[in-house]
């Protein structure tokens, strides 16, 4: 297992509530597994998109982060589009994150999040990301 990107204490929290574990990262793909269940479910019994949201911004931005990473910049997401397809109560997802493009100012990632057990989908979506340099202090 690979450690993701540091963060903040909310992001933490959220990785660990989700059994966050990285698998494969670089600047054209990045492979993250979920363990989703009950803690994730919304009113109805189902896992929340918004882990669906939270999983496509964060797995694709650690792509992102990885392709400019050697020019001295980083990369913030800017819209997160995520649908979702299927829905799920408790299983293990795969995350997978690719670049559909990468430019000197901004990225595009497209992101599949599909169940280990039988690899249906259950949730898609793209992170439009702004390349920035890294603060002076970073």
């Amino acid at each position: 297992m690979i450690e993701p990107l540091p963060s903040g204490p909310i992001v933490e929290q959220i990785r660990t509530s989700m059994g966050y574990r990285l698998h494969e990262r670089s600047g054209s793909r990045v492979r993250a597994t979920l363990s989703l269940g009950e803690a994730h479910h919304q009113p109805f019994g189902r896992v929340h998109g918004g882990i669906y949201a939270i999983a496509v911004e964060g797995v694709a931005s650690e792509g992102a982060c990885a392709a400019v990473a050697e020019r001295g910049m980083y990369a913030v997401g800017t819209s997160n589009t995520t649908d979702f397809l299927r829905p799920v109560t408790a299983d293990e997802v795969e995350v997978l994150a690719e670049p559909v493009f990468q430019g000197r100012t901004q990225q595009l990632w497209q992101v599949s999040i599909t169940r280990l057990r039988d690899g249906k989908l259950v949730a898609r979506g793209q992170l439009r990301l702004q390349n920035l340099p890294l603060p002076e202090d970073a």
